[in-house]
């Protein structure tokens, strides 16, 4: 799977010109990687265009143009791009009101182990999470985690046979799950796999 690399970045001038249409793009492309799981969590399943996108913000956001900062940039979001085998999500734990969103990471402590993904035959494939930095304490959870999900060979097979894609979580505190994803997030998740 493609990697991010310096050179195929916009400069700065280059993004505030096609910023727009790129984020029209980008939206447009997420409707197709997002699975709502109960009220309160979301999952972005991240792929090349995705982190692209996030690259391009934080340089544009932090006016970073020297090859030392965009370096770190590419550091930070490529390990977020799947590499075929897996795919890769951000988890968005949702709480408008802050009082309930405070209550409810500290009931969600270890949540962010409890989501997976089910392929029609094969037992679930709970996710590996946060493997850049702890994002809990004994206190809370965080509201934004980053999940792995490692599929074998004859799971990605299945699926390419046409096999349902199921997304869900078990916790204690918050269960909640789609039986089928819908057919753009399977065609979608399908893509980043090789086969």
């Amino acid at each position: 799977m493609s990697v991010i690399s310096a050179e195929s970045l916009m400069s700065l001038e280059q993004y505030a010109k096609a910023r727009k249409d790129f984020r029209a793009k980008v939206l447009a492309h997420k409707k197709n990687r997002t699975v709502q799981l109960g009220g309160h969590i979301t999952l972005v399943f991240e792929d090349e265009l995705t982190m692209r996108y996030q690259i391009q913000e934080m340089l544009r956001v932090e006016r970073i143009f020297e090859e030392e900062g965009i370096r770190d940039e590419l550091d930070a979001y490529n390990p977020l791009v799947p590499d075929g085998s897996n795919w890769k999500a951000t988890m968005l734990i949702e709480y408008p009101d802050v009082e309930e969103r405070k209550l409810a990471l500290a009931k969600l402590i270890g949540v962010e182990d409890r989501v997976w993904v089910g392929i029609s035959g094969h037992p679930h494939v709970y996710a590996v999470a946060d493997e850049d930095l702890e994002r809990e304490n004994e206190e809370k959870t965080s509201s934004v985690h980053f999940l792995r999900f490692e599929l074998t060979p004859p799971m990605k097979q299945a699926l390419r046979d046409s096999a349902d894609l199921s997304v869900g979580v078990d916790h204690p505190n918050y269960k909640a799950a789609v039986d089928a994803v819908a057919a753009g997030v399977r065609s979608s998740l399908l893509n980043d796999l090789v086969f």
